[in-house]
């Protein structure tokens, strides 16, 4: 082999390393919400829809990382002021901004694709994430309120791609626990944020008009929200409601255990925080086991 070719294959694998880091792999965590419909019917085991919720991941992985690439190519220099952003391979200039977005559309592209193929539905859903996503970048991010229950709808969106992949039915309770968790995690992120800065250097547009108060007052609407729904949801099911019922506890106490780490200063990214805090860890597990049951138990 020639000498040149040996070292090419290295500077090739660190590109698309570099590539890849700019996806915000970390990120893709979030879109295993399209497990939630499947898994509350009760037929994720069966291969052709855990093959359906597979595709509609990786949909969700397409266009969302198409979203941060056009977005930190848009943001570079802003970026570049921030303590940690800066280290984002296009503001620390390991990707150029040019590339990315070509990225960005082949990833758009690849991810309607694949979602029309698997079920039409789920393209419309891929479509209409992109367009949610260009309007909180390019507007939506400015206006108070708006762009939390923007970033809100995102997980709504991942949640309702998992049931239309697999055509199955989405109740108005699935739609209300998951849209009044989702505004509750953004309310989190946006409360530790403010906690944060400092008011100096590089902050969100409309951080400064959000107050502890009033953020601390949307996380006890949503958590209250999210409870009362879940709570109507599990006495309502036809069958197994102990298992059920019994799951609304440790559900109601990870919602508390979360609220009170973002109290104390706990950081910013939900993912982090869940998989570092044994608490929540354990009540995770705990609320898994018993919906699981629930689900499966005599099915």
């Amino acid at each position: 082999m020639h000498p040149l070719e040996d070292r090419s294959q290295p500077a090739a694998r660190s590109k698309a390393q570099v590539l890849l880091r700019a996806c915000r792999p970390r990120q893709w965590a979030k879109n295993v919400l399209v497990l939630a419909a499947p898994c509350a019917a009760g037929v994720i085991d069966q291969p052709t829809v855990a093959l359906e919720v597979l595709g509609a991941f990786v949909v969700l992985c397409l266009v969302s990382s198409a979203t941060y690439l056009v977005n930190d190519a848009r943001d570079v220099e802003q970026d570049r002021m921030h303590p940690r952003k800066r280290l984002r391979p296009i503001a620390a200039g390991e990707l150029s901004a040019r590339v990315a977005v070509r990225f960005a559309f082949l990833f758009a592209v690849a991810g309607l694709v694949l979602g029309t193929v698997i079920a039409p539905g789920l393209g419309v859903l891929a479509a209409g994430y992109l367009v949610l996503q260009a309007a909180y970048s390019l507007w939506l991010r400015r206006i108070v309120i708006v762009d939390m229950l923007a970033i809100a709808a995102g997980f709504v969106i991942r949640a309702l791609a998992g049931g239309v992949a697999t055509d199955i039915y989405i109740s108005r309770y699935f739609l209300l626990v998951t849209g009044f968790c989702a505004v509750y995690l953004v309310a989190a992120k946006r409360y530790a944020e403010l906690r944060e800065h400092t008011g100096n250097g590089p902050a969100r547009a409309t951080l400064k008009r959000y107050t502890p108060g009033s953020l601390r007052a949307t996380l006890l609407i949503s958590a209250a929200g999210a409870g009362v729904a879940y709570t109507g949801w599990a006495f309502t099911r036809p069958a197994h409601v102990a298992w059920y019922a019994m799951s609304i506890v440790p559900f109601l106490l990870w919602l508390g255990r979360y609220a009170a780490l973002i109290g104390a200063g706990a950081g910013q990214a939900p993912e982090e925080l869940i998989l570092r805090d044994r608490t929540l860890l354990a009540l995770s597990v705990a609320w898994s086991v018993l919906f699981i049951g629930g689900v499966y138990v005599g099915h």
